[in-house]
């Protein structure tokens, strides 16, 4: 199983390598894409912070779910400075079939935004920034 925190750009090819194989007929990759707008507002660029834990919280989730799932799992979240079109989070799940692959990868992203504590800075044309969509330890 594969479950990083990066600083890296990420790779979703490597992602994918980690879950597929000849049993699954769907591999659902999820990438996480630095946009240029948030709720009305320019957007130039993010900036992710992480717990110095988080990398045991991203896997612990991944366990999770693959325990739930009986499905393989696989996420990277990277940290630091980002600019519009980088890769923020890639995220994977391969099933036997697409509906259940859909559905597991959709629920893994919830739950590493909800459960993973890393932290982003949106930073704004205008020159201001906040902090946003903070995760939680759990």
């Amino acid at each position: 199983m594969l479950a990083a925190v990066s600083a890296e750009s990420l790779d979703p090819v490597e992602v994918t390598a980690a879950v597929e194989g000849p049993e699954h007929g769907a591999v659902v990759v999820f990438t996480g894409v630095v946009r240029d707008h948030d709720q009305g507002r320019a957007v130039s660029a993010l900036e992710y912070s992480a717990h110095p834990e988080a990398e045991h919280f991203l896997s612990r989730c991944c366990r999770q779910m693959s325990a739930e799932s009986g499905l393989p799992v696989a996420a990277v979240h990277r940290v630091g400075y980002l600019t519009i079109g980088d890769l923020a989070l890639v995220a994977a799940v391969a099933a036997p079939h697409r509906a259940e692959a859909f559905a597991v990868c959709a629920e893994l992203v919830e739950r590493i935004k909800h459960d993973v504590p890393i932290w982003k800075r949106q930073r704004f044309d205008d020159g201001l920034s906040e902090w946003v969509g903070s995760s939680g330890c759990s």
